[in-house]
């Protein structure tokens, strides 16, 4: 049965995240700069978080784990690494989608143990080629990660005029 919590207006506003968060290309440089972006943001809020951009050929291109991060946030950021990768989406509007038709991950043949239905992970989408890799917190109530996703990709989008 579908959940009336959830609303349109949420979903479209996640789907518009990916929608113009999207790369012209994703260069060692690229990873460089938005993983180090992140992490002094998430040093000056002093967050409790890992941080980690992990392409799909495998690579984990940059990983942090901030002061109060624990060995258990790697954990979380592999299921939603793997969540985001499965889906194309990022995991939040996935569980979200999922909660809205009443479907869990089980509906759909995803082990709840190795996939994550929640927020902070979120694809990194090459403009007219597709999703390549995710970007990942883990540390926070999971609709936080996610927006502190959003908030860092807006900045880095900002800095580098993308």
């Amino acid at each position: 049965m579908p959940q009336e919590n959830i609303s349109i207006n949420e979903l479209e506003i996640l789907k518009k995240q990916e929608e113009q968060f999207q790369f012209e290309h994703f260069t060692n440089e690229d990873i460089w700069k938005l993983g180090k972006w992140m992490t002094e943001e998430a040093i000056r809020q002093a967050l409790p978080i890992a941080i980690s951009i992990r392409l799909f050929s495998g690579v984990i291109a940059f990983q942090y784990f901030c002061k109060g991060s624990k060995l258990n946030n790697e954990t979380w950021m592999k299921r939603k690494e793997l969540t985001v990768r499965e889906m194309e989406m990022s995991s939040l509007r996935m569980c979200m989608e999922f909660e809205a038709a009443g479907k869990t991950m089980e509906d759909k043949l995803m082990d709840r143990y190795t996939y994550a239905c929640c927020g902070g992970g979120f694809p990194i989408r090459i403009r007219n080629a597709g999703v390549i890799g995710s970007i990942i917190v883990s540390g926070l109530p999971h609709k936080d990660d996610h927006a502190f996703i959003i908030h860092c990709l807006e900045g880095f989008f900002r800095s580098e005029n993308l």
